[in-house]
C-alpha cells in the first residue's frame, strides 16, 4: 500500500531578478499551501536570462499558465511582438534569410520551398516561406483574437518587453500571491548531516534561512548549486567560441515585427527592437577596446562581459536546483536564456518533489534538462559551423549531433527528431538556410508531384492575402493596445 508523501514546507527561491520572481510565482500556485521565498537583489549584468528584453513562444504558454495577462505585458511592461528574426552575413556577404516559430507548414509546400533554395543556391533571398515573414515584411499584425476562426491563427509569435518594468508587474503578483522576499547576500550553505541535502543558508547579517527546496535563480555565479561539495562544471569553450559580451545603452524606440542577428569581420550583433529602445548587444572571439566595440554598436558599452561558457552537470543535486544561467552560461545570441530558464521551470513543475525526494526523480529531471541545455549549445554550435563563421570565430568543435544535422540537411533536406531542442524542425530548417547552407532533396522530395506543389503554393499565396487584408497596420495597432500605460524607458 503507498501512501502520499508529505508535500514541500518552504521553498527559497535565490535571485530576485525577472526569472527567480516567476519561478516563485509558479511554485507558489502549484503549490498554495508551501510557503515560498525569494532571496536577492538586483541582478548582474552576466545574468543574461534576468535582462533579457524577450522570450520565444514557449513563454506566452507559461504566462497563460501563471496568469500573466498578455494585455498587461503590452500595457504595463513596454510589450511589442516578434514575428521573425532576420540573420545576415552568415552565409558571406549580402546572404541573409529570416527565421519564423512554428512547425505548421503544408509538406508539399515545404518540399517546393526547399527546391526554390537550393535552385537559388545563395543566390537572392529566397521567397517568404511563411505569414509570418509574408506579416513582418509588410508591418501588419496584431494577435488573433482568442478562440476564434481567423486568419492568422496559425501565426506564432514572441513577445518583447522592457526588463525592469516586467519584473516589476511580476513582482507586483508575487506580492498578491503572499510570496515573500529577504534582500541581502549568501554568506554560507549548511549540510545536512551525512546527506547531500542543504539545511539552511546564511544571509550576511540576517541569520539562517531553511528550506525543503532551494531554487538556484542567481545567475552565472549559481550561489547555491555552485556551493553544493558535488558540483561539477562542464565546460563548452571547445564549441561554442564567444568570449566577451559588449552590452550597448538602449538606442531609440523601434516598432517592428522583426529582430535581427548579423555576423561581422569582429563578431555578432544582435538588435532587439522595443519600444523602450533598440537593445544592442555584441558577441567576440577576443576582447576588443571599448572605442572598437562601441563603433560596431553604434552606442555607448553599457555592460562589458568575459564569458566562460559552459553547464553544470547535474542542475538538481540533493534539494537543490538550478534554472537559466545559474545552470547554464552561453552567450546571449537569440533569446534561448529566457527560453531554456523558462523550460526548466515547467518541467520542475512537472516533476515537483515532496519532502522526501526520490533518487529517480533527480535523474530524470537531470536527464532531460541535460538534454535541454545541450539543445541550446547545439543551435548556438550551427551559428560557429559555417565557413563565413569559422573565419571570424575560428573552427569550432561540433558537439552532439550537429554534423549529422548539417550532412542530412544538404544531403536530403532533412531535419532529424531530437528530443528537447529549443526549436522545432522547420525552426531548425529555416535557422540553417539563414545560415548559409543548402538544403538538398530526398528522393521522394525529387519524385513529388508538380501539381501538388502548384497547388500548395496557390494555397499558401490565398492564406498570404488573407492575412493581410485581416491583419491592421502594425504600428498604429500597438499604440492602441498600448494606450492603457505609456512604454516605460531608462
Amino acid at each position: 500500500m503507498s501512501f502520499p508523501r508529505e508535500p514541500l514546507r518552504r521553498i527559497v527561491v535565490v535571485g530576485g531578478g525577472q526569472l527567480g520572481v516567476l519561478a516563485a510565482i509558479a511554485l507558489r500556485r502549484s503549490l498554495p499551501g508551501c510557503e515560498v521565498i525569494v532571496i536577492g537583489g538586483q541582478p548582474g549584468p552576466a545574468s543574461f536570462a534576468d535582462w533579457s528584453p524577450t522570450a520565444m513562444p514557449f513563454t506566452n504558454k507559461l504566462h497563460d499558465r501563471l496568469g500573466i495577462a498578455e494585455a498587461d505585458i503590452i500595457a504595463k511592461a513596454g510589450g511589442s511582438y516578434r514575428l521573425v528574426t532576420r540573420l545576415s552575413g552568415w552565409g558571406g556577404a549580402g546572404q541573409g534569410s529570416v527565421v519564423a516559430y512554428g512547425d505548421a507548414l503544408d509538406p508539399a509546400l515545404r518540399t517546393a520551398l526547399a527546391r526554390d533554395r537550393a535552385r537559388a543556391a545563395g543566390a537572392h533571398a529566397p521567397a517568404p516561406a511563411s505569414l509570418a515573414q509574408v506579416l513582418a515584411e509588410a508591418g501588419r499584425f496584431a494577435p488573433p483574437p482568442p478562440g476564434e476562426p481567423s486568419p492568422l491563427a496559425a501565426v506564432d509569435y514572441a513577445l518583447r518587453w522592457h526588463p525592469p518594468a516586467y519584473r516589476a508587474l511580476l513582482i507586483a503578483a508575487a506580492q498578491a500571491l503572499g510570496i515573500g522576499y529577504v534582500e541581502g547576500v549568501i554568506d554560507r550553505i549548511e549540510l545536512v548531516d551525512g546527506d547531500d541535502n542543504i539545511a539552511a543558508i546564511g544571509i550576511a547579517g540576517q541569520g539562517l534561512i531553511a528550506a525543503d527546496l532551494f531554487v538556484d535563480c542567481s545567475g552565472p555565479q549559481a550561489a547555491v548549486l555552485a556551493g553544493h561539495p558535488h558540483f561539477v562544471f562542464t565546460d563548452w569553450s571547445d564549441s561554442l567560441p564567444t568570449r566577451h559580451i559588449y552590452c550597448a545603452a538602449p538606442a531609440a524606440p523601434v516598432i517592428a515585427l522583426e529582430d535581427r542577428v548579423t555576423l561581422t569581420s569582429a563578431g555578432w550583433v544582435t538588435e532587439v527592437a522595443g519600444r523602450d529602445g533598440r537593445h544592442i548587444t555584441l558577441g567576440t572571439p577576443a576582447a576588443l577596446p571599448r572605442a572598437a566595440a562601441e563603433a560596431l554598436l553604434g552606442a555607448p558599452v553599457q555592460a562589458a562581459i568575459a564569458l566562460t561558457p559552459g553547464c553544470a552537470a547535474e542542475p538538481w543535486i540533493g534539494n537543490v536546483v538550478a534554472l537559466g544561467d545559474a545552470a547554464a552560461r552561453f552567450e546571449p545570441l537569440g533569446p534561448l536564456h529566457l527560453d531554456l530558464a523558462h523550460r526548466q521551470l515547467a518541467l520542475l513543475l512537472e516533476m515537483l518533489p515532496g519532502r522526501a525526494m526520490a533518487p529517480l526523480e533527480r535523474a530524470e529531471y537531470n536527464r532531460r534538462s541535460g538534454l535541454m541545455m545541450e539543445g541550446v549549445r547545439e543551435v548556438l554550435a550551427m551559428h560557429f559551423a559555417s565557413p563565413e563563421a569559422q573565419r571570424v570565430f575560428g573552427s569550432c568543435a561540433l558537439p552532439g549531433r550537429v554534423a549529422a544535422v548539417i550532412d542530412q540537411f544538404e544531403r536530403r533536406g532533412r531535419i532529424p527528431f531530437r528530443e528537447e531542442l529549443p526549436l522545432l524542425g522547420q525552426e531548425q530548417f529555416a535557422l540553417l538556410v539563414a545560415l548559409g547552407w543548402t538544403p538538398g532533396l530526398s528522393p521522394a522530395a525529387k519524385a513529388a508531384d508538380p501539381a501538388a506543389e502548384t497547388s500548395a503554393r496557390a494555397a499558401f499565396e490565398a492564406n498570404a492575402r488573407a492575412a493581410l487584408a485581416f491583419a491592421p497596420s502594425y504600428g498604429p495597432w500597438l499604440a492602441s493596445a498600448a494606450a492603457v500605460s505609456p512604454a516605460p524607458s531608462g
